[in-house]
């Protein structure tokens, strides 16, 4: 048998098992045997069930992937990170509509797939709540996670609305049930109205570091990533970015926009710089509701250049060690 990878390799062209639209024109496959020989899977998470404002991130995962440029040298980095890394997309988690649990369950079970294999994967949500299957499948091979967390907000509330899972509670569900360590989790870019007083004296007795977005104005974006890596430290971390953490300016297409928010130029040096010096093992993009088609879409144009900084970061990693 013709090993798909290595044709696409040579002949520079997509194997025998390309479907549908896929990520950056990399190879497609929904076969868990087929993943030997890659380094990173990009995993679409169509759900929005569990919004508390405006709904559409289901579209997200097509949007990001009709967004996406093809592979080519990032001319900051001085590295093309396809080059440097087998990435495959492994297409969509079989989500069923109206029904979070099972969704929830499905995303959980093929982002274990691609863990299981050995791969780094890439989630592109989806709302917020995806976090919690796509952290727990890292959980489980690699023992309790750091978790770097780009928002507006927390995201630690015990129920949002009198609902207890929702796209408001994953990182208080993940800290709560063993699968993120809070003194290796920092969330950064934290503004505006939500969550209060009950959130915040939660995550103080945890030690979970929060940096607001005063403190992203006031120390800038370096210092911010400096004291990020220095309070994670070694070991395995999961990145998770909502975008947003984004002024509506840069990301107008989301469900809860707030104004003050970061630049993109900030955000997507963070997301390389942090992929450089941290272990990612996992990552997930959320929260994008597509208001055009292809480069058109500002917001998932934005986050398709938080997966490729992502790539970037990690393939600067793996090529110095």
């Amino acid at each position: 048998m013709i090993d798909p990878l290595e044709r696409w390799r040579e002949y520079g062209e997509k194997p025998d098992f390309a479907g549908p639209l896929s990520y950056g024109g990399a190879p497609y496959t929904q076969d868990p045997a087929l993943l030997a020989g890659f380094d990173v899977a990009i995993v679409g998470a169509p759900t929005d069930d569990l919004v508390s404002d405006r709904p559409g991130t289901r579209f997200a995962p097509r949007a990001i992937r009709s967004a996406s440029c093809p592979p080519g040298p990032h001319l900051e980095a001085g590295i093309d990170a396809f080059a440097v890394l087998r990435v495959v997309d492994y297409g969509d988690a079989p989500v069923l509509p109206a029904d979070p649990a099972r969704s929830h369950a499905a995303i959980e079970a093929t982002v274990g797939e691609v863990v299981a294999a050995g791969l780094v994967p890439i989630v592109l949500g989806g709302d917020h709540s995806i976090a919690e299957p796509d952290i727990r499948a890292c959980a489980k091979l690699h023992g309790a996670v750091g978790l770097v967390h780009f928002d507006t907000h927390t995201d630690t509330g015990t129920q949002v609305f009198g609902v207890e899972v929702s796209h408001g509670t994953p990182m208080y569900r993940l800290v709560r049930d063993g699968h993120v360590d809070p003194s290796r989790y920092v969330q950064i870019g934290l503004r505006g109205y939500w969550p209060g007083e009950s959130e915040f004296a939660w995550q103080a007795e945890q030690g979970i570091t929060s940096f607001f977005m005063h403190d992203v104005r006031r120390l800038g974006i370096d210092a911010i990533v400096e004291r990020t890596v220095e309070i994670v430290g070694a070991g395995p971390v999961f990145l998770s970015v909502d975008v947003d953490v984004l002024d509506p300016a840069f990301a107008p297409g989301t469900g809860t926009p707030e104004p003050g928010g970061m630049t993109s130029a900030d955000l997507l040096w963070a997301v390389r710089a942090l992929g450089e010096r941290l272990e990612l093992v996992g990552a997930d993009v959320v929260e994008v509701i597509p208001t055009a088609v292809g480069s058109a879409d500002v917001t998932a144009l934005v986050a398709d250049r938080i997966v490729r900084e992502a790539l970037t970061g990690i393939a600067l990693r793996r090529r110095l060690h």
